[in-house]
């Protein structure tokens, strides 16, 4: 993929959360709305100041996610796109895709935001259960879940992906086991399936933490995962990546770019991004970075980093190969290829890790050929040791 796919991807964070949910990274900001229109003035000028110096870059993917994207409207996304398209060389056939919450969507509103120029929406279902769903704290429920499909097909998206988490609080195999028939039912072109991470401060770990909701149940996660994991390939999806299933052709390319390791430019509050040679982080919260945008620079900022950087972090080439293997393993059938990882590093992977990988080769959790290197599906429970004795 190295040699053939030099393109760049554009990661656009859109971080206006009402609500405080387990996948965000930001909590409530009260009183944001009134800030969205000097928000997106903001992101537009990050846009330009990036394109101005950055080398060349044709890309091949932009993706709004992180918070709410779908908060925004038509109209600032009309902003957006002509200034994307005025700084950047954007291949015809990139994949534009949105991030959304069910409420936020109807007819109307997906009907413009195809007409401006998405071709992929992302649609946060989480789950089939209206109990799971408040434990979030979501602002849908099940139906405004099958109103957004219903919308989205008739506006025209025929690239559509559902997001489902299990491993919840009190969630049995059952209800896990409908949630996936209702979402299958819907007929989407891609799933992400998440299981539950209790991490930062949100009030679903604080309450698991207090006693009031029990510890999820790892070895019930894993069974759902691998119910999962046996039900989809019967539906027509096939397994790409380790959290990600398709119909053949639909996998998310962006995700690609990032599962392999491979350049892309985050913008945005809270955006992350590997460009460069570096790690960027762009400073998280939305009223500092609008301000940081509408400030003249006193010093001219070096590529990758723009003024509403707040870190950058140099990748070696030590780093750059864990990462690459770490990222690589999780895609399922395509794995590592030895040919671009040795074109990369100058070295073929399984010369360089010949024992460990001859170990987990006779456990039947990796398998390799001339070709690549990949997880089993074995190998796809115990990931994470396979990966720490490699990176």
């Amino acid at each position: 993929m190295l040699m053939t796919n030099p393109k760049f991807s554009l990661y656009l964070h859109v971080p206006f959360c009402r609500t405080i949910c387990t996948y965000c990274a930001f909590n409530t900001y009260a009183g944001m709305d009134d800030q969205i229109s000097p928000f997106v003035a903001a992101l537009a000028q990050e846009i330009r100041w990036l394109a101005a110096h950055a080398p060349a870059m044709p890309i091949g993917t932009i993706y709004f996610g992180g918070g709410t994207p779908s908060l925004l409207t038509p109209e600032h996304y009309a902003v957006l796109f002509k200034t994307l398209y005025e700084s950047f060389t954007i291949d015809s056939d990139a994949e534009i895709s949105l991030e959304a919450n069910p409420n936020d969507l109807n007819l109307a509103y997906l009907t413009a935001l195809r007409e401006v120029g998405f071709n992929r929406i992302s649609i946060g279902m989480q789950s089939a259960q209206p109990t799971e769903l408040e434990l979030f704290h979501r602002r849908h429920d099940v139906p405004m879940v099958t109103a957004a499909v219903e919308a989205a097909r008739g506006a025209g998206f025929d690239n559509l992906n559902l997001d489902l988490i299990f491993g919840i609080p009190n969630q049995t195999m059952a209800s896990w086991q409908q949630t996936l028939d209702h979402a299958i039912a819907l007929g989407p072109q891609h799933f992400s399936l998440y299981g539950l991470e209790l991490k930062g401060g949100t009030a679903l770990t604080k309450d698991v933490k207090a006693g009031l909701l029990p510890t999820p149940d790892d070895d019930l996660a894993a069974d759902m995962y691998e119910w999962a994991s046996t039900l989809l390939p019967q539906a027509g999806m096939q397994q790409y990546e380790i959290s990600n299933w398709c119909v053949p052709g639909y996998e998310a390319r962006h995700n690609l770019q990032y599962w392999r390791n491979l350049p892309y430019a985050g913008l945005g509050p809270g955006a992350h991004g590997y460009l460069g040679g570096a790690r960027t982080i762009v400073m998280r919260h939305p009223e500092r970075y609008i301000e940081a945008m509408q400030k003249s620079p006193t010093k001219a900022d070096v590529f990758p980093r723009t003024p509403a950087t707040s870190k950058v972090s140099p990748i070696d080439a030590k780093m750059e190969m864990s990462e690459t293997i770490m990222m690589g393993l999780r895609l399922t059938q395509e794995g590592i290829e030895r040919a671009d990882f040795q074109a990369r590093f100058g070295v073929d992977l399984v010369t360089l890790h010949q024992a460990t990988i001859d170990k987990f080769v006779r456990r039947g959790l990796l398998y390799v050929d001339d070709v690549r290197v990949r997880l089993t599906e074995q190998g796809r429970f115990v990931s994470n040791a396979i990966l720490r004795e490699l990176v």
